[in-house]
């Protein structure tokens, strides 16, 4: 049962408990179930979702230094969450932390609603809405430990997104694959003008992830003007 998720979270410093190895495989059933109706994923191959996606997902630990193992008291917000990917699974490893999934697709916040209640995930709250709208609240703006993306949109938009969430000394971490020098280069401004470090990289080393996956890390360190995120769309349409 989820061998290969169970042995490489021990790489990643995690042992995955009979209870929670029984959270992913309810969730990767209903990932599976809901897919069919609504578009949640193009990976449907069950042992490609507990790879791909929940291993995927639980790499993100490797950029929470200084991490106590349930994750106590931190605040990560996972921004376009999907499928719940990575917020659900970071939320079934630290369950001591509190973890909000923040999605703009209806249908996928009816999912992601239905999951954590399934799930019992006492830890996670979902949020419909758009983070260009969101980031601009006082009750989410630079209120959060650990803010994350996996989306496919250029970096310098992602930061757009997700640096106004971040608080002073907390971190924005994007997934990436591949070369990514040239977008990293590509960004640096922007992220600099959001109030965020220079960005580090985090490659990703796990066997079965051996497609140049990483981190890129950037951590909160001055306030990020009040002009941003500027209003829907503009950040993917008009990078920094």
């Amino acid at each position: 049962m989820l061998e290969q998720l169970q042995g490489s979270a021990v790489m990643l410093g995690y042992e995955l408990t009979p209870e929670r190895l029984s959270l992913f495989e309810r969730f990767r059933a209903e990932i599976l179930d809901w897919n069919e109706r609504v578009n949640l994923t193009s990976v449907t191959d069950p042992d490609a979702v507990e790879v791909r996606h929940f291993l995927d997902s639980l790499t993100v630990l490797a950029a929470i230094e200084g991490r106590e193992p349930s994750g106590n008291g931190l605040r990560i917000l996972d921004v376009g969450s999907g499928a719940g990917l990575p917020g659900v699974p970071l939320a079934i490893v630290l369950p001591n932390a509190r973890v909000t999934l923040l999605e703009a697709t209806g249908k996928k916040v009816a999912f992601l609603t239905h999951l954590v209640e399934l799930l019992s995930l006492g830890n996670t709250s979902v949020l419909l809405g758009r983070a260009e709208d969101l980031g601009q609240t006082h009750s989410h703006r630079e209120s959060y430990d650990l803010v994350v993306a996996r989306g496919v949109a250029p970096l310098a938009a992602l930061a757009e997104l997700c640096l106004p969430f971040v608080t002073i000394g907390g971190r924005f971490v994007a997934m990436k694959k591949g070369d990514i020098a040239a977008e990293l280069a590509a960004s640096a401004a922007a992220i600099a003008r959001l109030g965020g470090t220079p960005a580090r990289i985090i490659k990703v080393t796990l066997p079965l992830l051996a497609d140049d996956r990483c981190l890129v890390v950037s951590v909160k360190s001055a306030p990020t003007p009040a002009r941003y995120p500027r209003r829907p769309g503009m950040p993917a349409k008009h990078p920094l």
